[in-house]
């Protein structure tokens, strides 16, 4: 009885044998990720070749999985529950294309080819990442990328505010931070990277030295934001904390705040502290003023106010994907020397593009994903799949706050993480616990 179990101990820490994969499998599994990594560095991937390169190197993928499909013998792939709304979707915008019901057909066709790129990257993940090896090294690489951006931020910041790189000057100007000519929409990439580090940190998934590291990087990465001055980045992140706090009490049944959680907030303090200079200060100290005055009449509430009156010409199918900026003009209400080309609310835009039945299917979209997601986290401190699912969440939260006063999903680059997270996040476990003492992001499938 008792060598029986000790039999039963040891086998409790065997170690899992690692799976090879072929240099075909590397490419599918890495290759959307490069892309996503890729768009943030290029501006953004807000001009013509970053674009070109997202939907060229998305078909080329998908196109090279189907010839690792045919080589294997067989055509299969794993569904995912977010699939159905992104098919509704387009079929709306297909729907628009054919009838002739969009305002600029040329727009809402390269709109559309952008979102196939970004549902591409989404259903090769899906079929692609499947060993606990990959997560690893996705959540390693992923981690160190997010702290590479954010020091490079802190670095151009305090010598120069007018270049990118140190090189370029943008053509129309703009407040740069990072890679990115908008501070905001540096501040929802970080909203997306920062979970990353930071659930890992303060899960059991890691060892400590991971967990410091870990934190850290976040650490230093959420410090940006509020040093990049974006306000609304400033309250997207809040609110990620809150959701953090909510299932990390959730998961104890009692609010109880380990040395990790503490060292957080404490890097992050000492970092705006050293760093933060007055443009810092005002920012955060005109954040209820900001939110007064645009409840009030400022411009991001005269737009969505402008955008409702639009709304109600063409409440069906809208007035095409990706049209906002030819069919505002018509609708303004208030003088503006700035060219207004994005709702500066994601909810408003996607609303005039697409009308009642877009809007419909995103709301169809985002409850998958919430509720896909709420059913791993329970365990997300010891498992992976919880902590994955948490990471995707606290991400596409920030976003979808940020949303609310700014436009990070017209971004590429932004819009792609986000979409991936939301797949993520609605994934079937697939990643099972490694039983072994070892840190659970070791190489193991």
């Amino acid at each position: 009885m008792t060598s029986q179990i000790i039999l039963e101990q040891r086998q409790h820490f065997v170690k899992l044998p690692f799976v090879r994969t072929s240099a075909m499998e590397q490419i599918l599994v890495f290759g959307p990720f490069a892309l996503l990594l890729f768009g943030p560095l290029a501006f953004g991937a807000v001009s013509p070749l970053p674009i070109f390169v997202l939907e060229a190197g998305s078909a080329l993928l998908f196109f090279l999985w189907i010839i690792h499909q045919a080589k294997s013998g067989e055509l299969s792939f794993q569904w995912n529950p977010v699939f159905a709304p992104m098919l509704a979707f387009a079929g709306i915008v297909g729907l628009q294309l054919l009838s002739g019901q969009t305002a600029y057909r040329q727009a809402t066709y390269s709109s559309a080819m952008l979102y196939i790129a970004y549902g591409l990257l989404c259903f090769l993940i899906t079929q692609m990442l499947r060993q606990t090896y990959h997560l690893r090294t996705l959540a390693v690489t992923a981690s160190i990328y997010g702290f590479a951006i954010a020091i490079f931020a802190v670095l151009q910041s305090v010598s120069s505010d007018e270049k990118l790189y140190w090189v370029h000057i943008p053509r129309n100007g703009g407040w740069i931070y990072g890679p990115y000519v908008n501070h905001n929409h540096y501040a929802g990439l970080m909203e997306m990277l920062i979970p990353i580090p930071l659930v890992i940190g303060l899960s059991h998934l890691a060892n400590r030295t991971m967990q410091r590291l870990a934190v850290i990087s976040a650490a230093i990465m959420a410090a940006t934001i509020f040093l990049s001055g974006s306000r609304g980045g400033m309250i997207a992140f809040l609110v990620q904390l809150s959701v953090l706090a909510f299932f990390a009490i959730r998961r104890t049944g009692k609010f109880r705040v380990n040395w990790m959680a503490g060292l957080f907030p404490i890097i992050l303090v000492c970092l705006l502290m050293w760093l933060g200079g007055s443009e810092f200060t005002n920012r955060v100290s005109t954040i209820h003023t900001e939110m007064r005055s645009e409840l009030s009449g400022g411009m991001r509430m005269n737009i969505v106010r402008d955008g409702l009156k639009m709304f109600r010409q063409k409440p069906i199918l809208g007035y095409g994907l990706g049209t906002f900026s030819d069919v505002y003009p018509r609708f303004r209400s208030f003088y503006s020397e700035v060219w207004i080309n994005e709702a500066h609310n994601d909810y408003i835009q996607l609303l005039v593009e697409t009308g009642a039945l877009g809007f419909v299917a995103m709301l169809w979209f985002f409850w998958t994903t919430y509720s896909e997601a709420a059913k791993k986290i329970s365990n997300w401190t010891d498992d992976r799949d919880g902590t994955l699912a948490l990471i995707a969440l606290l991400g596409c939260t920030g976003i979808l706050v940020h949303s609310l006063v700014d436009f990070n999903l017209q971004i590429p680059a932004n819009a792609a993480i986000f979409y991936v997270l939301c797949t993520l996040a609605a994934m079937e476990p697939r990643f099972r616990q490694t039983p072994t003492r070892t840190s659970s992001f070791s190489p193991s499938v």
